[in-house]
């Protein structure tokens, strides 16, 4: 190990991507404090396993509650081992890591990778929730942003529509690319390679396929797309769309619950696939990757959608509204009709969709592309250790 790596300590208060955790241990001494539960029972152990990352792995017990109090006890012991400490996000677990580092006088950097009250409010239009316990969440959750954001020593928010949501909390907010985009494997794919990726994993060749690469959650709008790919068929275009995800059983259920005519047969779900080795795949073989959504941060799977040359269209909200103007087609949020017609336009019109998208990946290559993420990470923790020593 490299002596002169900062020694990082990344706070993770639920489940993290492999390919972040693999180039922080590449950039620096790391250690990785997570929950016992959610690491083993996930898959996170295993993916860490099997990559061969150098880093040092610690397990916090406890359900939500005792995870706060233990990991307050963890980092109130171990804080001064390290040069930085990474905060997943920036509420509870944040608040854990910038209050024992005003106490200890370590750098603590935390990272948005959503806008924390959208999402929230997303619970409440959906009505998962009632207006007393929504107007308390979101109480607690300002308050944890502003306490955050006063002692943080950076925020690093992944794009600048977060930068700007965390800039109103944190000064010292800049963009942070979290763990970019591999254009390398996120590349165009020839008409030919395409058909040999469909036969490969079992998709239909004649067939207009649409990739949902999302999570079901309660800030996605599934119904959009399955309702907007429902109207698609009865105009004519013969399209089948497919979820990938933990909770494709979800999905699955939500189109029979929204009674879209012969849904079994034209809508796919399937469980997540790698995201190093195999989800690519599926973005270099698919017509058009869609995304609704209620609320949205980066919307890392549309940058790798234009990484791959593969037309996006996506719902003009958060993140996607300013980073995908030119890149995508915007359509309204709730709207199925709107989500049809740009898929109409898509299919209408494959060799200038095509070149939209390729214009996307010049911008992804640009502005997103995975070294670039981690060589501007790795100079923020060198920046960050200098001030502390000064």
């Amino acid at each position: 190990m490299n002596a002169n790596l900062p020694r990082v300590l990344f706070l993770v208060e639920g489940n993290t991507d492999i390919r972040f955790v693999m180039g922080l241990s590449k950039i620096s001494a790391l250690t990785m404090a997570v929950p016992r539960r959610i690491y083993r029972e996930g898959d996170l152990q295993r993916r860490v396993r099997d990559a061969g990352c150098q880093v040092q792995v610690d397990e916090i017990p406890g359900g939500r509650l005792r995870f706060q109090l233990s990991s307050l006890a963890y980092l109130a012991s171990h804080a001064n081992r390290f040069d930085v400490i990474l905060c997943q996000e920036v509420l509870r677990g944040a608040f854990n890591g910038t209050l024992v580092g005003a106490l200890t006088q370590v750098p603590v950097i935390t990272y948005m990778g959503v806008h924390p009250i959208e999402y929230f409010r997303c619970r409440r239009e959906r009505r998962q929730i009632g207006v007393v316990k929504a107007w308390i969440g979101e109480s607690v959750i300002r308050f944890l942003m502003s306490f955050n954001g006063r002692f943080a020593t950076r925020c690093l928010a992944m794009g600048p529509y977060l930068r700007d949501v965390a800039a109103q909390y944190c000064r010292r907010s800049e963009v942070g690319l979290y763990y970019g985009v591999d254009t390398e494997r996120f590349r165009p794919a020839t008409a030919e390679e395409r058909a040999g990726l469909r036969r490969a994993h079992d998709l239909p060749l004649d067939k207009f396929v649409i990739f949902l690469s999302s999570r079901i959650s309660h800030e996605k709008d599934p119904e959009t797309v399955l309702r907007a790919t429902a109207l698609a068929r009865q105009r004519g275009l013969d399209a089948v769309v497919i979820n990938l995800g933990g909770g494709y059983r979800d999905f699955l259920r939500l189109a029979k619950d929204l009674h879209l005519e012969d849904a079994e047969e034209w809508v796919l779900g399937r469980p997540a696939a790698h995201p190093v080795t195999e989800v690519m795949d599926y973005f270099r073989c698919a017509d058009v990757m869609a995304l609704a959504s209620l609320a949205e941060g980066a919307a890392y799977s549309t940058l790798e959608a234009l990484a791959c040359g593969t037309p996006v269209v996506c719902t003009s909200v958060g993140g996607m509204r300013v980073q995908l103007d030119g890149y995508a087609c915007l359509t309204r949020r709730r709207d199925p009709e709107s989500m049809c017609e740009a898929f109409g336009w898509v299919a209408a019109n494959p060799e200038t969709a095509r070149a939209q998208a390729l214009r996307g990946r010049e911008y992804v290559i640009r502005e997103w592309n995975h070294q670039k993420a981690f060589f501007d990470l790795a100079d923020v923790f060198q920046q960050v250790r200098r001030e502390q020593r000064k």
